[in-house]
């Protein structure tokens, strides 16, 4: 099982604690599916200040392949955290060197050499996709909560498995889903916060509720559902159990500070 992620990584600054964690959708995921058991790479750039010594060592010590991993002159991307009781919720975000991502004609054929492909809404790497599906690439994208974005028309088309952020299980959603699934991917997912997880093959919808946990931070909760249903999807898994094994996943996440 080969998965590769790229672009979209940063530093999660939680200022009132302090503390400074890796993370970023495309990295996140990376280090989730090596996690999971997955020979994983990432593709990305960081900056040239102490943030990128931070992360460069943290992905190592999680064995995630960085050998295309581009140090670049600046500032390495900063997502700034404020904790509202056990949720995390985003401030300023200062993209940094990853404003200016781009893929060479080497790296395009370096990942050719993976079996699945993934990246999300601030990665970058969105106009690689149609080349990707040409190549006969599985493809996983995060929209997030940005379900109104311009790429929700034009890229599921290129997608496999697109993956959305929403609150609940409703008539909206699932004709969202249904509106996704029609451009040509071949499972659209939501997942619905502590309202679990919904698909859409085509067919019928398939829902997960949540495990019950001591939540402790909710960074990364997403990120690693996704990982887990991806790994179910490659380990040739029915939608219900890729549902399960992205919601056992996501379990574990939140028991800790910070994405990983």
């Amino acid at each position: 099982m080969r998965t590769v992620s790229i672009g979209d990584n940063c530093m999660d600054v939680y200022q009132r604690k302090g503390e400074v964690y890796p993370g970023g959708n495309s990295l996140n995921v990376a280090v989730y599916l090596r996690g999971l058991g997955a020979e994983s790479a990432y593709i990305g750039w960081v900056g040239s200040d102490q943030y990128s010594e931070k992360m460069v060592k943290a992905i190592q010590e999680k064995g995630v392949d960085i050998s295309h991993l581009s140090r670049k002159e600046g500032k390495t991307a900063v997502t700034f955290v404020e904790m509202v009781g056990n949720d995390r919720r985003f401030g300023e975000y200062d993209e940094g060197v990853m404003e200016h991502f781009c893929l060479t004609t080497e790296e395009l054929h370096y990942i050719q050499t993976y079996q699945l492909i993934h990246s999300g809404i601030w990665g970058h790497a969105d106009k690689y996709y149609s080349f990707f599906k040409e190549k006969g690439m599985l493809t996983s994208f995060d929209f997030s909560d940005q379900l109104d974005h311009d790429l929700v028309k034009t890229l599921p088309q290129f997608v496999d498995y697109p993956f959305f952020s929403y609150t609940k299980d409703d008539a909206f959603i699932r004709q969202f889903l249904k509106d996704v699934k029609s451009q040509g991917a071949k499972i659209a997912v939501a997942t619905l916060g502590e309202n679990g997880s919904l698909a859409y093959d085509g067919i019928q919808f398939y829902q997960c509720g949540v495990v019950e946990d001591n939540v402790v931070d909710t960074m990364g909760a997403g990120d690693s559902f996704i990982s887990g249903f991806i790994y179910g999807i490659l380990k040739g898994q029915s939608i219900g159990n890729c549902l399960e094994l992205g919601t056992e996943s996501a379990a574990k996440t939140i028991r800790y500070f910070g994405a990983w």
